[in-house]
């Protein structure tokens, strides 16, 4: 197997007292889409914003690398020269600026039909969303898809993507798993942070995510039937995350899985 594009090794981060990241350690391969599911509250994001660089983000111990590179001490732009780009889990709102010059604002060689095609690959037409403006009348689901035809049209080493399934419908789901196989095949490794075990279809490799730490990595398969197994009883019974493991009841919910409440639920 070659050198990974992303390595994480034992990154551990601390924010108000509350460990966030626990030892973390995932590997992203050139050209690979990885998936990394969880539940809300598990540290995706966290480590979406370790990654990146962002401010309140240094790891307290651990580190990554990125295509052999330590990354430590280098700033987001000094990452995104690199390779390295987000797309965030609530876009960004750029009032008054056509989308289609938000689209280009990434891009090393800007053009009209650079901008046009990316906008089609997340099945925005570009002759109505080129020249919209960028602004609160676009729906959740809109703005989502502007988000990704921007990292699209940048062609990044890395794409970090922060549930790019969410204000998505079920049907749209397909165009975001067609935009993603799109990125890979044509160079850009994917790491796909979600909470939905129905985008494991568009992945290479699976990981899972639970308080901070990641406890499983195995084929996208693999990883969807411990997430409905393990992870999704675990939300029935006690919620979204972080959870008190100092709780009793919480104790009896990790250890059951949630069985008890589910056959409760059930009955």
């Amino acid at each position: 197997m070659s050198q990974p594009l992303l390595l994480v090794e034992d990154l551990s981060l601390k924010r108000n007292g509350r460990q966030i990241l626990n030892r973390v350690n995932l590997s992203v391969q050139p050209g690979q889409v990885h998936i990394l599911l969880g539940l809300n509250g598990s540290g995706k994001s966290s480590l979406a914003y370790t990654l990146l660089g962002c401010e309140g983000y240094v790891p307290d111990s651990g580190r990554i690398l990125f295509d052999g590179r330590d990354l430590a001490g280098l700033s987001i732009t000094e990452r995104a020269r690199l390779g390295i780009t987000l797309a965030w889990q609530e876009p960004a709102r750029f009032e008054g600026i056509p989308i289609g010059k938000y689209v280009s604002l990434g891009m090393k060689e800007a053009s009209r039909d650079k901008v046009s095609a990316a906008l089609e690959a997340v099945a925005l037409p570009s002759k109505y969303y080129g020249y919209r403006s960028a602004d609160r009348t676009l729906s959740g689901g809109e703005r989502k898809r502007v988000e990704l035809a921007a990292v699209f049209a940048m062609r990044p080493r890395l794409a970090i993507l922060d549930e790019p399934d969410s204000g998505i419908d079920i049907l749209g789901l397909n165009d975001i798993a067609a935009l993603i196989r799109r990125m890979a095949s044509e160079g850009t490794a994917v790491l796909l942070i979600t909470h939905r075990d129905e985008m494991v279809e568009a992945a290479d490799a699976a990981s899972l995510m639970c308080a901070g730490t990641v406890l499983f990595t195995g084929s996208p398969a693999e990883a969807r039937e411990y997430y409905a197994n393990r992870c999704t009883p675990h939300l029935e019974a006690l919620g979204s995350q972080p959870w008190d493991p100092s709780l009793p009841e919480v104790r009896q919910a990790l250890a059951s899985n949630g069985a008890e409440r589910l056959a409760r639920k059930e009955g």
